[in-house]
């Protein structure tokens, strides 16, 4: 893995464990040789992630659209910005730039993304893997219920494999380098149920 898409939130959230599991992940990915693509912000888990690479010696690419770097949220010390004109332009940069994906505690806008790249993945548009940091347990409640997506048969077992979750960073990071995904892209059939 060259480069890992972090996903996370513009606030730092209630629980100092987010932060303290930002500046971790971002110090691991510099001391892998892992680079960061992230959504170019200064706050935030955002801006703790970026920071905590750059002060490894880490390389941080951010990806920001003009309207929020114009709201003077850019991160000015990323090793590259890249100004983007939308928030589709900026994911499918996000995406061509990664070789997997990981969403940390965050609001809809990282829900959003996170699963995009998983539906990319399940669609077979990319083969990257998708991962939930599951800090303090953040992510447990979204993981049931997308088991409970699976026993529904909305979700195959299949698909299921591509959303990794752990509570570790550098086992997630193991994991995802490492990880075999599944040689089936999704096809809808009107016989399938």
């Amino acid at each position: 893995m060259k480069r890992l898409c972090v996903f996370c939130g513009s606030s730092t959230g209630v629980n100092p464990a987010y932060a303290e599991a930002a500046a971790t992940m971002g110090t691991l990915l510099a001391h892998r040789g892992i680079g960061l693509v992230y959504g170019g912000g200064n706050v935030g888990l955002m801006g703790i992630v970026a920071d905590a690479a750059l002060a490894a010696g880490g390389e941080v690419i951010g990806v920001i659209p003009q309207a929020l770097a114009d709201r003077e949220v850019a991160h000015a010390g990323c090793t590259e910005l890249r100004v983007v004109d939308s928030m589709h332009t900026r994911k499918a940069m996000m995406a061509d730039l990664s070789d997997a994906f990981v969403a940390m505690p965050g609001g809809v806008g990282t829900f959003e993304e996170f699963f995009e790249a998983v539906t990319w993945t399940q669609l077979g548009l990319h083969r990257k893997p998708c991962g939930l940091l599951n800090v303090a347990g953040f992510y447990t409640p979204l993981a049931v219920f997308i088991d409970q997506a699976v026993s529904e048969a909305f979700i195959k077992p299949l698909h299921r494999a591509i959303i990794v979750v752990d509570d570790d960073p550098a086992r997630l990071i193991e994991t995802l380098s490492t990880i075999e995904l599944p040689d089936a892209p999704k096809w809808i059939r009107r016989d399938e149920t």
